[in-house]
């Protein structure tokens, strides 16, 4: 058997290779070429394989899939149901935890801006990525309908703070190594608790959670195709766009290209007769939404970075990320603590 070998450090489960080979064999199905693949950082392992006539993936869990309570299972079909690009899925092996589905490439939506310089189709893509924006935002009403799982659970106050505590433990504590326990860091949380307050009271639309251009591939048609949307839930309006624009850069992105990203977002929720957002009151969620969101992005980055020993790939992102708050901040005008605190920290880098 051919097999790629690990591209990151993590641990690999060989045992749901082993079931996966199993499933295989025993379906009649070729189980020689099996390539593995890394997920950013997942639970679960992933394989390319020979299927039938062509390839697909296969997920494999650590566990036996509960296929009336899986999230993932539980989004494919709302996502499905709206017409949203995500992958098809072929065979689910129930007590095996595996999912086999539609192979989409290697090719992310990062991947593709990376390697083009022209601007034409930069603007083009992006503008595709903010319209499914859109159209999964148009599907609020439908996951309540059905009950869907991603309905049940949101960015109420207690997850965005949670995750607000999640960016203080990592950047100061585990990555910086600093006390915590200082004044400073009193008046740093009454000013993350109040962007917390004012997220969390905002009227909520579906969000994919995580849609950044490493979980939207360009599959052989050009067409983007959005993955990783387990975590579904609802959110603020400006959650995905944030993710979207600001997360995992190495610049500072000038407002007048926010400005615009977010007038399309209010464009093409219009076009499909979503109600009307005031431009001024997004942008003003919009720059909460980014000091949020991008300081969980700093959380996580430090944890990549100082507990799980993968700086190579995440500590680049950090400072950037920073600065982009910052940026926020200047021009909400307000969390003066919060400001202190990030040019201290630049400063000292």
């Amino acid at each position: 058997m051919s097999k790629a070998s690990l591209i990151d450090d993590r641990s690999f489960d060989a045992s749901a290779l082993k079931r996966l080979e199993g499933f295989l064999s025993e379906n009649g199905q070729d189980n020689s070429q099996i390539t593995v693949l890394t997920p950013d950082a997942s639970t679960r392992e992933y394989f390319r394989i020979k299927w039938k006539t062509s390839s697909a993936i296969a997920c494999v869990y650590p566990e036996r899939i509960d296929r009336e309570n899986h999230s993932y299972l539980d989004v494919t079909r709302l996502f499905l149901s709206a017409n949203l690009p995500v992958p098809e899925i072929y065979e689910l092996v129930d007590d095996k935890g595996i999912i086999i589905q539609e192979d989409l490439g290697d090719t992310s939506l990062w991947d593709l801006l990376e390697n083009t310089t022209l601007d034409e189709v930069r603007d083009e893509y992006q503008s595709e990525a903010i319209s499914l924006i859109a159209r999964i935002q148009s599907v609020t009403d439908k996951a309540i309908e059905v009950n869907s799982i991603s309905s049940r659970f949101a960015f109420d106050f207690e997850k965005l703070s949670w995750e607000a505590g999640f960016f203080k433990d990592h950047y100061f504590s585990s990555l910086r190594k600093e006390d915590t326990s200082a004044a400073e860091f009193v008046e740093l949380k009454a000013e993350l608790d109040d962007v917390c307050n004012e997220l969390s009271a905002r009227p909520r639309v579906l969000c994919h959670r995580d849609y950044h251009a490493m979980n939207l591939m360009v599959d052989k048609n050009g067409r983007i195709r959005i993955i990783d949307y387990q975590d579904a839930r609802m959110g603020p309006s400006s959650y995905d766009l944030v993710s979207l624009v600001l997360d995992r850069q190495l610049e500072v992105p000038s407002l007048a290209n926010l400005r615009s990203c977010r007038l399309l977002l209010l464009d093409e929720r219009r076009k499909l007769g979503l109600s009307p957002i005031d431009p001024d009151e997004f942008a003003n969620e919009f720059r909460l939404m980014t000091i949020q969101r991008c300081l969980k992005a700093v959380g996580t980055f430090s944890f990549q970075t100082a507990v799980r020993g993968r700086g190579e790939k995440y500590s680049m992102y950090i400072d950037y990320m920073l600065k982009i708050v910052h940026q926020a901040t200047v021009m909400l005008g307000r969390f003066p603590a919060l400001q202190e605190m990030i040019k201290r920290r630049l400063a000292e880098s």
